[in-house]
């Protein structure tokens, strides 16, 4: 039971960005939201917070402002236990609900700790299997890339997608695939079978490049959700968050996706014909960008053709023109696609900082 009451509670005055940042401190994925005498008021998942990024909601306003959202909704009431009840009654409550965290409190209602499904299952193998977009050339990074492909990159003194390994690892991710083509031998003479590195590896060989999806088809349709992370993404981003949002809103596929800023350096003026309507003194526009990381799930596969370039693009468009439920989720994690030189030396930057890689 976590019992440091400051790692997940939050006062409700504070705002909806506080309890975001305790989100990410915490590493739990929930934060109990709790009045001057700790009495619980309710609680905000990480799945809130990031729909309310997604909603472009004013993370100043108070954390009760989510509350709100959810009044009327079978979340408005969380799921909790008494402070006697024993943990075997608190795996019951976990796996009856089908839930992750289990608030803890007094007669009184006061929150005096947190159980999480967790405690119970610490290693838990999380039903998902993984693959990693290894097969590009990386022509934008060479010359870089003119002995060593992209993903063995180093990064703090070892290959880039060693660290994403042991993300997905570190995640309960222990069946990895990794499509390969260009210099294929480096990737698989480092990694072999995966057993050093604590995953089951097989490899995906591209003869020729078949874009951001079209390797995919080359692989025995998957029985489990499949994660599909691009080799060239390092992120904190906790795989476990994205697949909950996932199941959460009973997507067939869920695209990551991170908000990217533009200035406009000018004023900009909206007309309707001759008319002007409105003045914006340089705006700042905000959009979201696709980030390189997919959940999909196994039925998604009659849509990905076998042996023929592909893209995640035109998966996606054809996922939404069949009316299929393709859903974002906004990631606010540290996240860079290492796409040129500039982004190479800049996590390297991050590393030494202590941005990355904590």
């Amino acid at each position: 039971m976590y019992s440091d009451l400051t790692k997940f509670c939050v006062d409700q005055v504070c705002s909806i960005r506080d309890a975001m940042k305790l989100l990410d401190l915490n590493g739990l994925g929930i934060v109990l939201v709790v009045d001057g005498v700790q009495t619980l008021v309710g609680t905000i998942t990480d799945g809130d917070a990031r729909r309310a990024v997604l909603a472009n909601i004013d993370l100043t306003q108070p954390v009760t402002f989510l509350l709100a959202r959810k009044a009327g909704s079978p979340f408005a009431c969380p799921i909790t236990a008494s402070l006697g009840a024993g943990r075997s009654e608190y795996l019951r409550l976990l796996r009856e609900h089908n839930i992750l965290h289990l608030p803890i409190l007094d007669d009184h209602r006061r929150v005096t700790g947190l159980v999480t499904l967790d405690e119970f299952l610490p290693n838990r193998e999380i039903p998902l299997r993984a693959v990693v977009m290894a097969g590009g050339e990386g022509n934008r990074l060479r010359p870089l890339t003119g002995t060593v492909p992209k993903p063995m990159l180093p990064i703090a003194n070892r290959p880039l997608m060693e660290i994403i390994i042991q993300q997905l690892r570190e995640a309960g991710i222990k069946r990895v695939n990794v499509t390969t083509h260009y210099q294929a031998e480096k990737i698989t003479e480092h990694f072999g079978d995966g057993r050093d590195f604590g995953v089951e590896l097989a490899y995906v060989a591209e003869d020729r490049p078949l874009g951001t999806a079209g390797a995919l088809g080359l692989m025995e349709e998957p029985k489990e959700t499949l994660l599909v992370i691009n080799g060239d993404i390092l992120t904190q981003l906790d795989f476990r968050t994205m697949l909950a949002f996932h199941k959460e809103h009973r997507a067939d596929l869920t695209v990551g996706v991170r908000q990217y800023d533009i200035q406009v350096p000018f004023g900009v003026v909206e007309c309707q014909g001759a008319v002007v309507q409105r003045l914006t003194e340089k705006p700042s526009l905000k959009f979201f960008i696709n980030a390189g990381i997919y959940l999909l799930e196994p039925m998604v596969y009659q849509y990905i053709p076998n042996g023929e370039r592909f893209d995640m693009t035109e998966l996606i468009q054809q996922l939404i023109k069949e009316n299929k439920q393709v859903v974002s989720f906004p990631i606010w994690e540290y996240w860079l696609d290492i796409g040129e030189p500039t982004d190479y030396e800049r996590v390297q930057e991050d590393v030494k900082n202590g941005k990355l890689l904590k």
